[in-house]
């Protein structure tokens, strides 16, 4: 029977966040999803083909000993991975594969050998990604817990640290620097069966102008101290994603200017936050209100007074950050998607303030898999 639509997606799961969506494991070693109109074919390493077929929807899990050339399979797992999916393609005499963005040349090189035409398809890993189902939703709704567990823990201690006499914060007879904090949060993140495989931020003036700059030296009292943790579930590798910004002692009266205007441009986000809506619109929304405040845009710039300097969110799933972004040119948003919403002010002088939740979007209003307050006042 001809084969009238092909698709392929290959490399290593436990990188490749669409491939591993597909075969439900996060394989080490090179694999193939391919598509023969409806039916569905994961080409993995042999050892791995039980799990595969417990963990995916797939037709049939094969491996590359079984689709070998004429001339035989490479030593070579990832040679012998491509060749595989190449016979496989062969034997079904199709002549035209769609692909998408992630597809290792080793494989395109294979199948241009045999003639066979590779497309890309833009979308392809990645509509299917957008909408969230009800299990991704929960498994963000825990990583997104998570997040929080730890990001209270760490306000808490910040505000009621002790000081020195240049009003540097001191914890159990130390001073408070901001990779004590990343690796305290790093530790506790360790417990609950998380990792910060990216790190975190805990970053402060002059440092924190420099939006993601993640923060170095000691921590200091009445300047606002932004951390924003951003670790993965091990268990089901979904992220969570969670900004707050704290002051140990007094606010500034900038300070608390700055917070009043990022509290705002986040309601004015999450206010457009709805199905059919456009990502651009939220963005201007969120801009504007800083931008009402007082603040100028200064992207790629950074500055001493307040400005803002980025993006409003991003999508978030497998991958920290995900198709769409909430900027400028930002497309229409889906039911299901799930997004961060994180204005933020920057200088050189006063600090930064930004304060990021996670939301779905809906047909009506976003849900919030957030709980935790937006103060700057964290003392308990």
């Amino acid at each position: 029977m001809k084969v009238h639509h092909a698709r392929i997606m290959a490399g290593y799961a436990a990188s490749n966040a669409s491939l591993l969506r597909r075969l439900g494991v996060a394989l080490g070693d090179p694999a193939a999803w391919i598509k023969l109109d409806d039916r569905k074919i994961a080409l993995v390493r042999d050892l791995e083909m039980d799990r595969v077929r417990a963990a995916s929807n797939a037709d049939k899990v094969t491996c590359p000993a079984k689709h070998a050339p004429p001339t035989g399979l490479s030593v070579d797992r990832e040679t012998a991975t491509a060749e595989a999916a190449t016979q496989i393609f062969r034997a079904a005499k199709v002549e035209v594969v769609t692909t998408d963005r992630t597809l290792p040349f080793i494989f395109a090189w294979h199948l241009q050998q045999a003639e066979i035409i590779v497309k890309y398809d833009d979308d392809y890993g990645v509509i299917d990604r957008r909408s969230k189902t009800e299990h991704e939703i929960e498994y963000l709704k825990t990583a997104q817990g998570y997040t929080e567990t730890v990001m209270r823990t760490v306000l808490e201690m910040i505000a009621s640290a002790d000081t020195d006499d240049e009003g540097q914060l001191v914890h159990q007879g130390e001073v408070m620097t901001s990779e004590s904090v990343k690796q305290f949060a790093a530790v506790e993140f360790l417990k609950l069966g998380c990792n910060l495989l990216h790190g975190a931020i805990v970053a402060t003036a002059p440092e924190v102008a420099d939006c993601h700059h993640s923060g170095t030296g000691p921590l200091r009292s009445g300047t606002p101290i932004i951390v924003d943790l951003f670790p993965r579930v091990d268990a089901t590798r979904y992220w969570g994603d969670c900004t707050r910004t704290v002051v140990h002692g007094d606010v500034p009266e900038t300070v608390g200017r700055m917070h009043a205007a990022v509290v705002e441009a986040k309601k004015a986000a999450i206010d457009e936050l709805v199905a059919g809506n456009t990502a651009d619109a939220v963005h201007k929304a969120s801009d504007q209100k800083l931008i009402d405040h007082g603040f100028e845009i200064s992207r790629g710039t950074i500055t001493d007074e307040p400005s803002i300097q980025h993006g409003t969110g991003h999508g978030i799933g497998l991958e920290l950050h995900e198709p769409i972004l909430l900027d400028y040119g930002g497309g229409e948003m889906l039911a299901g998607e799930v997004f961060t919403v994180e204005p933020g002010l920057y200088g050189r002088k006063t600090g930064g303030v930004r304060i990021e939740d996670m939301l779905v979007v809906t047909e009506s209003k976003p849900i919030s898999l957030n709980s935790l307050p937006d103060g700057l006042d964290w003392r308990k």
